[in-house]
């Protein structure tokens, strides 16, 4: 029997933080033999706020190695850079065809992102959930795994196939219907200055996060100076308490303890006996990441031969989808 394939992916803007890495990529890794995986670098999304030509292509090829530094596995998994295949933006324009404009204004992180950009917002925000669509569909994905703010997306990315498939299959099942892969635990990591808010790429201040490559010194200065509260003693769970679960948190999935574990460690702590031992946990946790992350750059030749085997992998099966839906909506084939 085959595995069920999953696809993921992360944008190239900024380095990938704790965040990224508890919620998300080391998710895709401890459960990455049980499926066929495709993971790949979200470049074109990335352009859907401002960003920065001259680091775009470098930071692409800082994520798929981070990929790989943080275990994936090629004998289980492909990595690729999503604008490297064409297929995607052809699939995301006939997807638009079909998506009725009320779906994409009703989508809660295009309201939220679209008040920060004012005037200036760019017609891709409003379309991100489309061109996110077409990602997921081209690869007949079984499930992706998605945090609870990226729900909704995949709510429309099901929505979109549906419609497709009612309209245009003839009765047969063109795009298959993705389900989500949520992990609760872990699922989302808060704010080192705002325990109420998620850790974000975009937050204009580097002290609300921990980047992946950040150094020693770079840690232990944000740890040291992070939001907590005057009341000695942790707990998790605490709604009146939010850093201070956040910070538990961080420790006990960093440390690979256990919740109860840690509650009875750390019940009768101030925190500045706990600061210096989730500075110690991080700086643990991160340091063989780091180090392969180095080898890995340290070789392009490798880092772009896994990037061109990826994508001629993946190619072949969105060109098969693509293909597919083409032929659905009645167009005629090359000649």
């Amino acid at each position: 029997m085959s595995k069920q394939r999953i696809l993921s992916g992360v944008q190239p803007t900024g380095n990938l933080h704790l965040g990224n890495y508890i919620g998300a990529i080391r998710n895709w890794v401890e459960g990455q033999n049980q499926y066929e995986n495709y993971f790949c670098v979200v470049d074109l999304h990335a352009i859907t706020v401002p960003h920065n030509p001259a680091t775009l292509a470098a930071d692409s090829y800082t994520i798929a190695a981070l990929y790989l530094a943080c275990g994936i596995d090629l004998t289980y998994s492909t990595i690729f850079v999503q604008s490297h295949i064409s297929a995607h933006s052809e699939l995301a324009w006939l997807l638009n065809c079909i998506t009725p404009l009320n779906w994409l204004q009703d989508m809660i992180q295009f309201k939220e992102k679209a008040v920060k950009q004012g005037e200036n917002v760019g017609t891709g925000l409003l379309d991100y959930p489309v061109l996110m669509a077409a990602d997921i569909l081209l690869y007949q994905a079984d499930k992706v795994p998605v945090g609870e703010d990226q729900k909704q997306h995949l709510e429309l990315t099901r929505d979109i196939a549906v419609r497709l498939n009612h309209q245009f299959g003839n009765g047969q099942t063109i795009l298959k219907l993705p389900e989500p892969l949520i992990r609760k635990e872990g699922a989302r990591v808060m704010s080192l200055t705002d325990g109420t808010k998620k850790m974000s790429k975009s937050d204009p201040s580097e002290l609300s996060r921990i980047n992946l490559l950040d150094t020693k010194e770079a840690i232990a200065k944000k740890i040291k100076r992070c939001k907590t509260d005057p009341v000695r003693g942790l707990e998790f769970d605490n709604p009146e308490r939010p850093e201070c679960h956040n910070l538990l948190t961080l420790y006990m999935l960093l440390s690979g303890k256990s919740k109860s574990d840690v509650a009875a460690e750390c019940q009768d702590m101030g925190w500045g006996q706990f600061k210096p031992l989730l500075t110690e946990t991080v700086i643990q946790a991160l340091q063989p990441i780091q180090e392969k992350y180095d080898r890995i750059m340290a070789s392009k030749g490798y880092l772009e031969s896994v990037l061109r085997e990826g994508r001629q992998k993946a190619e072949a099966i969105a060109n098969q989808t693509l293909a597919e839906v083409k032929a659905a909506l009645g167009y005629s084939q090359p000649l």
